[in-house]
């Protein structure tokens, strides 16, 4: 895929709790900025927020593990809804198409295969954990110095 058109990602997964409202949440704008915001009351901790602009390169791996998951050809409507355990959300426009999906946080791929449609689950679940990977890994090296 070019980088030509339009391109935004959002991924959100969270619960309001005892701690309050806790989530991970991180978005690839056009402008080439990947946005990460983690929030977890737990033991007073604060709330990280991380920006970064990124390379063309990694746009274009983006878009690559988008494609081949092919999360575009996915539908919802058998996926079970965010509940009171909490929700993930995840929208992307790349070109001339927008997604965007909202289901129950998944604790395990037990959930996956209980569901009413475990395939498109299964899609779902595999292409978060790759973004997931990609995120922590460019957070990791662009924010992560050590002295010499």
């Amino acid at each position: 895929m070019s980088m030509a058109g339009n391109f935004y990602l959002r991924y959100y997964v969270g619960h309001k709790g005892k701690f309050g409202h806790e989530f991970l949440e991180f978005k690839f704008q056009p402008d080439v900025k990947l946005r990460y915001a983690n929030n977890s009351n737990y033991k007073n901790d604060v709330m990280i927020r991380k920006e970064a602009y990124m390379h063309k390169t990694v746009m274009e791996e983006l878009k690559r593990i988008i494609d081949d998951s092919e999360i575009i050809q996915e539908d919802e409507a058998l996926w079970p809804p965010p509940d009171r355990v909490g929700q993930q959300e995840l929208e992307i426009v790349i070109g001339d198409k927008h997604i965007s999906f909202a289901t129950l946080k998944i604790g395990s791929l037990i959930d996956v295969n209980q569901s009413r449609h475990p395939e498109g689950l299964q899609v779902f679940c595999y292409m978060i954990q790759d973004l997931k990977c990609l995120v922590f890994s460019l957070i990791g090296l662009h924010f992560k110095i050590k002295p010499i």
